[in-house]
């Protein structure tokens, strides 16, 4: 006799989240950014239309002597500034700058998050490796401290990686899928992969989908030890961008008009750059493997917002499958240099930049872009996005 195992006061009768599959279109209906640039996405659009730059006097900003006396980082960022002193006081850098852009990305939609659907609300955060400094400073106590090792257990949260969704979560009282993804430079696309996933197969209705990286001496100088030939390699930043997406079919549905539809997102693992496979070769096939997933041809693509960063054989890589894939008339879209290098943050600040030029230009209602993402282990990862006008919220209501 066979036998089905189902959750406790589940009819086993019941369908399962992954009894029907959603077509995997994911809409984004708001948005939030955190960066040296701007805060917010309002702020964001009118910085990156104007084409200023997030580069930031540091000087000062740690007791730590720095590599370098500027940044694309935020010297005065007090996150109790922005959600007040009650409950952030032992906040790291990191679930500081993930939570403000999760705050700003609810404040943004109209998606209202109530007792009646919390539970199918949820967070996917992509990270390189939590807060590195936390982390350190946590470790580094255990071994100065005298004994017995008087270390503030208030702190232990901050190093563990999973902290700034966690804490995100808790704040706004989200109780559907919580997940950290540790993709390095791809886990801005990394994390949307996973959320839609997620979303297809019925395990959450939406999801609050972004990265972060926090600024600090340790990231600092591992970019200045491991970068320091390439003078004009962009300098180092910090930020989030995190996005409200729900399944499209549902929003389109429900009268709702996203910001943009993310059609398809894929990823691949190649050699690093100059090493077989060739990881020019398999951006190319990844984009191409993307909008194919997307119904949509290479030549209607409009933008490409690419993580070129000023490291030669990374750029390279990026110009060849770019170019191998939609060829060389596509318009290019350099986040890096408004907000900096901002590793697991970057693929979400691009993804933001395009989100930016659609938000008041009517003329670009429908336009296809896509995101590419290269990292130095030879891994690639391609989005692409189909972008409206943000009318005012009281036209959404």
């Amino acid at each position: 006799m066979n036998a089905t195992a189902t959750a406790p006061g589940v009819s086993p009768d019941a369908p399962r989240p992954h009894d029907t599959l959603r077509d995997g279109t994911l809409a984004i209906t708001g948005w939030g950014v955190v960066s040296s640039l701007a805060i917010g996405a309002d702020e964001f659009t009118t910085a990156v239309g104007a084409g200023r730059s997030g580069l930031r006097d540091v000087t000062g900003m740690f007791d730590e002597e720095l590599p370098e006396d500027e940044a694309f980082a935020m010297p005065d960022f007090r996150v109790r500034d922005h959600l007040g002193r009650k409950g952030t006081s032992f906040f790291d850098r990191s679930t500081s700058l993930a939570l403000l852009g999760c705050t700003l990305a609810l404040d943004d939609t109209d998606l209202l998050v109530t007792d009646d659907n919390r539970d199918r609300v949820g967070i996917v955060l992509g990270t390189t490796a939590g807060s590195i400094k936390a982390t350190s400073d946590y470790s580094r106590e255990t071994l100065v401290n005298d004994r017995p090792y008087l270390v503030n257990p208030v702190l232990f949260p901050n190093t563990v990686m999973n902290c700034a969704a966690g804490q995100s979560a808790i704040w706004h009282k989200l109780k559907g899928v919580n997940a950290t993804i540790a993709g390095g430079q791809l886990a801005g696309l990394s994390a949307l992969r996973y959320a839609r996933n997620q979303i297809r197969r019925g395990y959450a209705d939406a999801l609050l989908v972004g990265s972060v990286e926090e600024f600090s001496p340790h990231t600092a100088w591992f970019a200045h030890r491991q970068h320091s030939e390439w003078e004009g390699r962009a300098r180092v930043g910090e930020g989030s961008a995190v996005f409200m997406v729900e399944d499209a079919a549902t929003v389109r549905e429900a009268g709702r008009q996203p910001d943009a539809e993310v059609l398809a997102v894929e990823a691949g693992t190649y050699g690093p750059p100059g090493r077989s496979p060739d990881a020019g070769e398999g951006l190319a096939n990844c984009v191409l493997r993307a909008l194919k997933r997307a119904g949509v041809e290479p030549s209607e693509v409009r933008a490409v917002a690419s993580g070129e960063c000023g490291i030669a054989p990374l750029d390279d890589v990026e110009r060849r499958g770019v170019e191998g894939a939609l060829g060389t008339e596509v318009w290019h879209v350099r986040a890096k240099e408004w907000v900096g290098e901002c590793q697991s943050a970057a693929g979400s600040l691009q993804l933001a930049a395009l989100l930016a030029g659609h938000r008041g230009h009517p003329e670009l209602d429908g336009a296809v872009s896509v995101v590419t993402s290269v990292s130095a282990d030879g891994s690639v990862g391609a989005a692409v996005l189909r972008g409206w006008h943000r009318g005012r919220r009281a036209d959404r209501s």
